[in-house]
């Protein structure tokens, strides 16, 4: 049995560059992983590919990510891996804490978990570069669970480039119990709207990789917020109240609909917290809002 953590992950910034031929959109954003996330349990001695997850709302059939990352990468085993493990099935439990449809990577971080989980078992038949080349096939946000850290995602994701910033927060997450379509706030996206922030993106990500003291908090940004609270009211709702209530600036991760505030000081953070739980029908959050106290993966604070 192996056993794994699948970390969910915020955008600190993210700008909607351009609007492809293809339908999708090139992005410059800051990706980095967080302390929160699934755990997957992978069972090695299954004759056949299955999927068992803990929330209810999440397929286990072989529309889920997992399912297809396990799929696909049985189907490109050489011969002589598949001749040494002859099972080529594997039991996947996945005991779920990242809200599904919140934007915060989830099902791409599951994919990329049973990719790596396979590559160990299989002992490395792919490098982890040719991992990332399955995970773009996947899903955009893949290769960058499968490299971890922090980057900045560049095009639709494919071109990662590892960033050294400064991370001495923790953060409050809020998923308001409800979710937001990604291709529909995508297919929202105002691009003379984005285009009204003047931004040297290439100026940010040398900053990004030099020697890592950038104060992350003064470049926090979303362009799809726009779009998204265009398509669903409530969401903005739920913002407007949050940084009413905790007089602090409020962001939505991805393309929503959970939202993240940092603060440098853990009491600040917990007395966040609890205020939130406290609150969350007079913000107008659903049965089904979760709310975590959490932290940068890998950052001591």
């Amino acid at each position: 049995m192996i056993c794994l953590h699948s970390s969910a992950k915020i955008n600190l910034f993210l700008y909607v560059t351009a609007e492809r031929e293809d339908g999708f959109h090139d992005l410059f954003t800051l990706m980095t992983e967080l302390e929160l996330g699934d755990d997957l349990e992978f069972d090695f001695k299954a004759k056949e590919i299955s999927v068992q997850c803990s929330h209810p709302h999440v397929p286990e059939d072989n529309s889920n990510l997992a399912f297809k990352a396990a799929e696909f990468f049985i189907s490109s085993l050489p011969l002589n891996s598949v001749k040494k493990h002859s099972n080529r099935g594997v039991g996947i439990k996945i005991n779920k804490r990242i809200p599904p449809g919140g934007g915060l990577g989830g099902g791409s971080s599951n994919a990329a978990c049973v990719l790596k989980a396979m590559n160990e078992w299989y002992d490395f038949p792919f490098s982890n570069s040719f991992l990332m080349e399955m995970g773009r096939k996947l899903g955009a946000d893949v290769p960058f669970f499968i490299q971890g850290g922090n980057a900045i995602a560049r095009g639709t994701g494919e071109k990662l480039d590892i960033c050294n910033v400064f991370l001495p927060y923790y953060i409050l997450l809020v998923y308001p119990g409800f979710s937001a379509s990604t291709a529909a706030v995508y297919k929202n996206v105002d691009l003379a709207l984005t285009k009204n922030r003047k931004f040297n993106n290439n100026a940010l990500l040398n900053i990004c990789k030099s020697d890592g003291r950038l104060d992350i908090k003064g470049y926090l940004h979303n362009d799809l917020e726009t779009a998204a609270y265009s398509l669903y009211p409530e969401l903005k709702a739920v913002k407007d109240k949050m940084a009413d209530f905790l007089h602090e600036t409020i962001f939505m991760t991805g393309s929503g609909s959970s939202f993240f505030v940092l603060f440098s000081d853990y009491s600040e953070a917990e007395n966040a917290y609890k205020n939130v739980s406290r609150q969350w029908k007079t913000l107008g959050m659903t049965p089904e809002k979760r709310i975590f106290l959490t932290a940068f993966a890998g950052c001591e604070n």
